[in-house]
């Protein structure tokens, strides 16, 4: 179901080795967006909304490292990881690196294998509910792995629709999803939509979670989108 795939952006200008981490991020399940040279990973980036930044140092025109500490220096992309790749392997470097905002730094030339462990350490902080982390919101559990949800250890049964919106709101209870947000994270870019269905599925996890009980806990925020808490 590719609406729920988490997404990576690759920033790298190397055509073999963008190919070969686009394949291997693919076999693991991931939506991949490329980008060769630093300008055009600024656009596809606020294109791509992704979940996770791979990005190469060395770039042709705007470098790696003044991309990562735009986007750390952005409110709306901030919280996204980034990890940076380079051939620097200097501690001053990897200082730099980091203190610039990377959440990681790999060194080329990398495994490939290990860098794929990596992207799902940074995936579980930010997408949860994708690698099977159970997520706890006041008297809701819902346990990604088996696909079940329960409010005050009653179990409620969701359509895989809003069981994605669910888990979209429990990783990151109080931030405010506006419905193209919700329609790019649930449905997908890949598939129009309208808007007016988000509400229509909202309303019926409201109610599949009315029905054992509580308040009412996803807030409408007027003239914003929705939130959890």
């Amino acid at each position: 179901m590719a609406s729920s795939q988490p997404s990576v952006l690759i920033v790298e200008d190397e055509p073999a080795q963008r190919e070969v981490l686009a394949y291997n991020l693919e076999a693991e399940g991931f939506r991949v967006a490329t980008a060769e040279n630093g300008d055009d990973a600024l656009v596809v980036f606020d294109e791509a909304a992704p979940d996770i930044v791979v990005l190469d140092w060395m770039l042709p025109g705007v470098s790696g490292i003044e991309i990562c500490r735009r986007w750390k220096s952005s409110p709306k992309s901030r919280s996204v990881p980034i990890i940076m790749l380079s051939a620097r392997s200097e501690e001053v470097d990897r200082v730099r690196g980091l203190e610039t905002g990377a959440d990681d730094y790999v060194i080329k030339p990398y495994s490939i294998v290990e860098l794929m462990a990596r992207v799902r350490s940074q995936l579980r902080r930010v997408r949860p509910s994708t690698v099977g982390i159970r997520l706890e919101y006041d008297d809701i559990v819902l346990d990604a792995e088996t696909h079940r949800v329960t409010r005050g250890g009653d179990e409620i049964r969701l359509g895989p629709t809003e069981f994605r919106l669910l888990s979209t709101f429990m990783e990151k209870p109080g931030r405010v999803w506006s419905r193209d947000q919700l329609l790019d994270r649930v449905w997908g870019r890949d598939i129009y939509v309208d808007t007016r269905t988000v509400d229509v599925h909202i309303g019926r996890l409201r109610k599949a979670l009315g029905r054992h009980g509580g308040g009412d806990l996803i807030r409408t925020v007027r003239g914003a989108g929705y939130a959890l808490g």
